[in-house]
């Protein structure tokens, strides 16, 4: 009766040990199916073009600014940036710069900014070159010696799920790849499917949902490596989750068993 109580014991502690614990292929990110021991440096290489092809939208912000050795002429164009929205912030990445909203040019429902003296654009479905090029040929025709600037002003990122920190994020670069944007929201989580994340793409015509594997290397030279303005990144759970094994507390469970274990020891001496 002793040894029955005591093979119980283990066995609920060995249960409850192995659903609480996430096998380590399920946490790392970036595997690669070549090994590396103490003595080989194993180096790979993942090709990928870094090129940012966004195509403007509506409610996409701009930041328009033209540089011109005639000062007063190019302040017309300028005095939608009087309040220093370029460069306010200190940091690459914020929760939120009302200067740069306030100061850029909203593109509208039907594709338009209304830009001083320009006057309307339509910019949607343009690059940011593709815009830059189209203002620079107005501004050509009343001053010279000028060069135009055109930049996204906000770049929305919303990062859900199984993170430390979800939330919408905005960026003040050009471009930003999905591990950049995982670490503003400070990282995934041990229970995050990392294997099955998921991307969706603000398109011209609504929506588009693409899956990556972050456990994969390849995920390096693939075309969802680099993320899109207004991009939303979801990592769903691990399917362990769902059972309730993500805070598993020890200490109760090791009263239980040592409590089942006098338990059964007792009764053995009992019944003896």
């Amino acid at each position: 009766m002793r040894r029955l109580s005591i093979i119980c014991a283990m066995f609920i502690m060995v249960v409850s040990m192995v659903t609480s614990c996430v096998p380590q292929k399920k946490i790392l990110y970036l595997q690669s199916e070549q090994l590396s021991n103490d003595s080989v440096m194993v180096s790979d290489e993942y090709l990928n073009k870094r090129h940012f092809d966004y195509k403007v939208q509506p409610g996409d912000n701009l930041q328009i600014r033209i540089a011109s050795l005639d000062t007063k002429s190019a302040s017309f164009f300028n005095n939608m940036n009087s309040v220093g929205a370029v460069g306010t912030s200190g940091s690459q990445y914020s929760s939120g710069n009302p200067a740069i909203y306030i100061s850029g040019y909203i593109v509208n429902e039907n594709g338009f900014i209304d830009v001083p003296i320009v006057g309307e654009l339509q910019v949607k479905d343009l690059t940011i070159e593709e815009i830059q090029g189209k203002i620079q040929e107005i501004v050509n025709e009343y001053l010279n010696e000028t060069i135009v600037y055109v930049k996204l002003g906000l770049f929305n990122l919303t990062i859900l799920g199984e993170v430390y920190k979800p939330g919408l994020y905005q960026v003040y670069q050009s471009d930003i790849n999905i591990f950049q944007a995982i670490a503003l929201a400070g990282n995934a989580t041990d229970y995050a499917n990392k294997s099955n994340v998921k991307i969706v793409h603000q398109t011209p015509n609504g929506s588009k949902v693409t899956k990556v594997n972050l456990n994969d290397a390849d995920i390096l030279s693939s075309p969802e490596f680099y993320l899109k303005p207004n991009d939303i990144i979801y990592i769903e759970p691990l399917k362990m989750k769902q059972y309730g094994f993500t805070s598993i507390p020890y200490g109760t469970i090791i009263s239980a068993i040592s409590l089942l274990v006098t338990c059964f020891t007792f009764v053995a001496v009992y019944l003896k």
